[in-house]
């Protein structure tokens, strides 16, 4: 029998960081260098305890952009390039998801975004505003192969990176795919395992392979 449930993550408050993480952030972007902050991450990365999450954020603020309060990275998640990415309050981001950011690209993460186990972010362009769901196994895109000239195997030719935006309070389902260049719609659904391949208006459900319109919320 199905039932209603009250959304916890969507109605959580913001708890602010205590001074003290703050302090041992800034003590170790002062004296250690970004190599040695990654491999601190790398020890902990792993652990299940509220140690290993403790310290998983505290190490996260000392080499991200910038980073909010009250972010929850759980167990095996990865990233790469953390100097161009800013997350906001409250962000939730489950295991092995992959977040690959570029030396000259940006990632904007707002406030209180669900990142699902196993979502794969190209985040070398990306913009997600806040109150987004990212279901698990979701992935997202940003950049193709020129495949020119014709006689080199794709993966050698140039990159074209296209930015992708997810706008506030949309929702993307489990396993779907959002292609370079999209840009989902404030309010919109996209449903499990779709491919978005063009952008999707505000307040719209789409779903399919490629992703088509079902209606209007």
């Amino acid at each position: 029998m199905e039932r209603v449930v009250k959304a916890y993550f969507g109605l959580k408050r913001i708890k602010k960081d205590r001074p003290s993480d703050l302090d041992y952030a800034r003590c170790l972007r002062e004296h250690l260098t970004e190599r040695e902050r990654i491999t601190l991450y790398d020890r902990f990365k792993c652990g299940d305890t509220p140690f290993d999450a403790l310290m998983r954020r505290v190490v996260l603020r000392s080499l991200l952009k910038n980073c909010g309060h009250d972010i929850s990275i759980s167990s095996f998640v990865t990233f790469t390039h953390l100097d161009t990415m800013e997350i906001d309050d409250g962000v939730f981001i489950g295991p092995y998801a992959m977040l690959q950011g570029r030396h000259d690209g940006y990632c904007i993460i707002g406030s209180k975004v669900w990142i699902g186990p196993y979502v794969f972010l190209d985040a070398r362009a990306l913009t997600i505003e806040d109150h987004v769901g990212i279901g698990p196994g979701a992935k997202v895109l940003g950049s193709t192969h020129t495949g020119i000239p014709l006689n080199k195997p794709v993966i050698q030719t140039d990159l074209v990176i296209k930015p992708v935006k997810i706008c506030r309070g949309s929702d993307i389902g489990v396993n779907a795919v959002i292609l370079p260049g999209v840009t989902i719609g404030a309010g919109s659904v996209v449903g499990a395992g779709s491919v978005v391949t063009r952008d999707v208006p505000p307040k719209t459900v789409v779903a399919g392979v490629p992703a088509e319109i079902l209606k209007k919320r």
